[in-house]
């Protein structure tokens, strides 16, 4: 049986978090799932090893509407590309007409969608959780997951000289936004607390952006860089196995914290500027927010209130 998912969100965050119902779909027909995901979700990055995934599609459509599954005759495109797979189930994880007719025209037997006309304030996960209960009756979801290949775990391991001995530290510094890019003084007072109980090394996850690579540096070129190392120059595929090593991970609202969490690591996520639920959709994660909030969302703009204190005694908490 062939069956498709269709999740068409941006970026890594919205991939990762919808994972579980892929999982479930998979595990309801005992069978790996294909995935249509946009390229943007850099899922050809993390998800080539996991085995309830069976192939990843690339959406070939930008902001800019220059992508080859744009327009009328981008539909065209994507009907004749779905056709020739031959799938007999489609799960569509949005409220597009647009998707549900090339569904039909693409000839799929079997069209599970989300009510159509009715995007607006759709609850990222409870959403989801009521379409597939409604539609195929699943009801449990767990945690998003994703597998890397053990070998490159063992590698990583003699690559970066990864002790078991030390406490193995992910720290996301990076973030999509100005916003959420907690300072360096905050990560830097951290490491000198962390420091000062457990014998830790530090990787140190973020991009090539300006603003992250000021953050990155002002890290490595404190009195703690000794204890860190840069991960910016690997790809998300190279970056996987050291994640992987690591006891703890403490990050920004960023791509790291959602594929930490899946890979089963206790992740400190630090939510300055997004709703709470991007940092708390996993028992795996265990969020941070700023100082004289009870609630984060967009325009909190707090990621000068995010306490390493608070950080650290969290930190603490997991390790105990």
């Amino acid at each position: 049986m062939k069956i498709l998912a269709v999740q068409n969100r941006k970026g890594i965050g919205d991939t990762v978090i919808f994972l579980p119902f892929i999982k479930a779909i998979s595990e309801k027909y005992s069978t790996p799932i294909d995935i249509l995901v946009r390229e943007n979700s850099k899922a050809e990055q993390f998800l080539t090893d996991t085995k309830y995934i069976n192939n990843i599609h690339i959406l070939d459509r930008d902001d800019l509407s220059n992508g080859k599954h744009d327009g009328f005759l981008g539909a065209l495109n994507l009907i004749k590309y779905l056709k020739n797979e031959n799938f007999e189930k489609i799960f569509i994880f949005n409220s597009s007409l647009r998707f549900s007719l090339i569904a039909r025209f693409a000839g799929i037997k079997k069209i599970f969608q989300y009510p159509l006309f009715n995007k607006n304030k759709q609850h990222i996960t409870d959403t989801a959780q009521l379409f597939l209960k409604n539609s195929i009756n699943i009801e449990n979801f767990g945690d998003p997951t994703i597998e890397i290949n053990k070998i490159n775990t063992e590698d990583a391991k003699i690559k970066f000289n990864i002790d078991k001995n030390s406490l193995n530290i992910l720290l996301g510094i990076g973030g999509s936004g100005p916003t959420k890019r907690i300072p360096s003084k905050t990560f830097i007072k951290l490491i000198e607390k962390t420091i000062e109980v457990r014998n830790c090394k530090f990787f140190l996850a973020t991009g090539k952006n300006d603003e992250e690579q000021k953050i990155l540096k002002e890290i490595i070129n404190s009195e703690f860089g000794k204890f860190c190392i840069s991960l910016d120059n690997l790809s998300i595929k190279e970056t996987l196995p050291v994640i992987q090593n690591c006891n703890v991970a403490i990050c920004n609202d960023t791509s790291f914290s959602h594929l930490s969490a899946a890979l089963g690591v206790n992740t400190i996520t630090l939510m300055a500027d997004t709703p709470l639920i991007y940092g708390s959709y996993s028992s795996k994660m265990h969020p941070i927010i700023p100082d004289g909030e009870t609630d984060v969302t967009h325009n909190t703009m707090g990621k000068d209130r995010i306490n390493p204190d608070k950080i650290f005694k969290k930190f603490i908490e997991i390790l105990n």
